[in-house]
């Protein structure tokens, strides 16, 4: 299969770009409270530009309760005191624009905090009135309404329904604590495109959008049933299309009025969409009039596979270019098991009985796990397209599995009567140092536990030593830059559990069979491996990167 297409001026940064994600709350911390802020972020965005990303993602810092780490949002036009404040923003967009680096943010219009001031008029007002309008507000079932109005499950455990004092029920997909918003509400329309224009107005360069697959809802009376089918991991796709709160065909007038304000600006912003769906309905989030991109999750959750992997890459590309796109590549974010950590256990495994053994069951081998990570790297840096890091993966961090239940903080815990341990182990503050009281984290602790010798993961530790994880990622992004502008794609002859294909000229092979793979003879200068290789052969678990164009 080989595709094509030609890339424009910088308005198009956003097409073959690295993109590094920093969840706020575990990036740095500056004044010691042991919780990350955003004068942290601006002290260390040095070591993103070193590391050669166009552009920081940065999870929510608006005001929040933190009933769900930020996403349960208060006011979205102020940061959280526990961040900051709009000065400290200001800063930090200051800094990174000086340091090349574009700024996304992070978007919550699913759903609000049930804190915030609309809602709290809500719960004062009577039921039909204009201020329950804003969120979805239902009768219950029943002769007295005291069941609920559906079956609908929600993502972190129990139903989407919470009764209110005078009988009705609220809807929200995640906690309690995250009324979701009623999107055929023109308040809702109007107040969010308020909202996205305060950000850009302030400099922002683009948004990810939480949850862009699940703003509109099918409300006709009665309500349908789902026998379970909304009950699916975070970020999987839900069972077939028509669903009552998943992936409507609806969302998509949402996202075609925000590319108009996006569009509106000098360069055009960008908006990445977090949608959940199949891989046959993701091209439609990125269509030319609407979003930029969308996150990638069938990529995310291949397997250490060469077929699977082939399949994902072949629909991925099939899929971005019918809409004139090109796909998102990610390893890891927030919200999963980190990808060393998934590609160190048996093919299969169910990670969230994985954690709640502590990370006993099965055993990790985690010397595979490192040599799948630092291959993984290198496969996807080499595709066409944009790379979406998770902090802390270019350190080669694994997953806490055994964080101390009385340290959890996810609502998955106690919604799921403490069944899921929940995402808390991707979460842990990011080493910097490899002694202090929180590994340079911050000068207090760290608001999750750091497991010891976490200090060897440190950017301190790994900073100069060629086999480290982070002089990998170093050398490939610097390397990367040499390739982009050409986004054509090339599958090349390979052998049974190899990849092998030429984006541009750059040629990547990956050895994912498990057995030593004899390199075929080239013109090809070598560039890069992910491991120890002498260029005949290739180990298992490796990639490396070849010039088929030295210059």
């Amino acid at each position: 299969m080989t595709q094509s297409t030609s890339r424009g001026d910088d308005a198009d940064w956003w097409r073959e770009s690295v993109v590094y994600q920093i969840y706020v709350p575990s990036f740095a911390d500056a004044d010691g409270d042991g919780m990350g802020d955003l004068k942290g972020v601006t002290d260390r965005l040095g070591h993103v530009a070193e590391l050669g990303a166009d552009a920081v993602w940065l999870t929510p810092f608006y005001r929040s309760p933190w009933a769900d780490g930020g996403y349960d949002v208060s006011d979205y036009r102020d940061v959280d005191p526990r961040h900051g404040t709009l000065d400290d923003f200001r800063e930090l967009l200051e800094r990174a624009h000086a340091l090349g680096l574009k700024v996304i943010v992070d978007i919550v219009p699913n759903h609000c905090s049930s804190e915030h001031p609309w809602f709290a008029e809500a719960l004062a007002s009577p039921p039909g009135s204009p201020a329950r309008d804003r969120f979805v507000f239902m009768d219950g079932r029943g002769p007295d309404g005291g069941e609920p109005p559906s079956d609908w499950q929600s993502k972190f455990g129990g139903g989407v329904w919470t009764r209110v004092p005078d009988g009705q029920w609220y809807m929200h997909i995640f906690a309690a604590e995250q009324p979701d918003l009623n999107w055929e509400n023109p308040e809702v329309v109007a107040e969010f495109e308020s909202i996205l224009r305060f950000w850009l107005d302030l400099g922002v360069d683009g948004f990810r959008i939480d949850v862009a697959h699940g703003m509109r809802k099918d409300l006709t009376p009665p309500l349908r049933d789902t026998n379970g089918s909304d009950s699916a991991p975070l970020n999987a796709p839900p069972e077939g299309h028509d669903h009552p709160f998943w992936d409507r065909d609806e969302v998509h007038d949402i996202h075609r009025a925000w590319r108009r304000i996006l569009d509106e600006y000098a360069p055009p912003r960008i908006a990445v969409a977090e949608a959940g769906v199949s891989q046959a309905r993701l091209p439609l989030y990125t269509r030319p009039d609407e979003l930029h991109q969308a996150f990638n999750f069938p990529y995310l959750r291949c397997p250490w596979d060469a077929g699977a992997y082939r399949e994902v890459i072949d629909s991925s590309l099939e899929g971005a270019r019918s809409v004139g796109s090109l796909p998102t590549w990610v390893l890891s974010n927030h919200d999963v098991v980190r990808h060393l950590s998934r590609h160190a256990l048996p093919a299969g495994t169910d990670t969230t009985a994985w954690l709640m053994s502590d990370g006993r069951e099965p055993a990790a081998d985690e010397e595979a796990g490192r040599r799948r990570a630092r291959a993984a790297a290198l496969l996807t840096l080499a595709l066409p397209g944009t790379t979406y890091l998770y902090q802390g993966e270019e350190l080669g961090l694994p997953e806490v599995a055994d964080l101390p239940r009385e340290a959890l903080r996810d609502p998955m815990w106690e919604r799921t009567g403490n069944a899921r341990k929940g995402r808390d182990g991707c979460r842990v503050p990011l080493p910097w140092e490899r002694s202090g009281p929180s590994c340079g984290f911050g000068p207090g602790g760290s608001w999750l536990p750091q497991p010891e010798g976490w200090g060897e993961y440190s950017v301190e530790a790994q900073t100069g030593r060629p086999d480290s994880f982070l002089e990998l990622y170093r050398t490939a992004l610097k390397t990367r830059r040499s390739f982009t502008g050409d986004e054509s794609f090339t599958w090349l002859p390979s052998r049974d559990g190899e990849l092998a294909f030429r984006k541009g000229a750059l040629e990547c092979r990956v050895n994912l069979s498990g057995v030593p793979l004899p390199l075929p003879p080239s013109a090809a200068e070598p560039l890069l491996a992910s491991g120890a290789c002498d260029w005949r052969t290739l180990p298992p678990d490796t990639a490396v990167w070849l010039d088929a164009q030295p210059r």
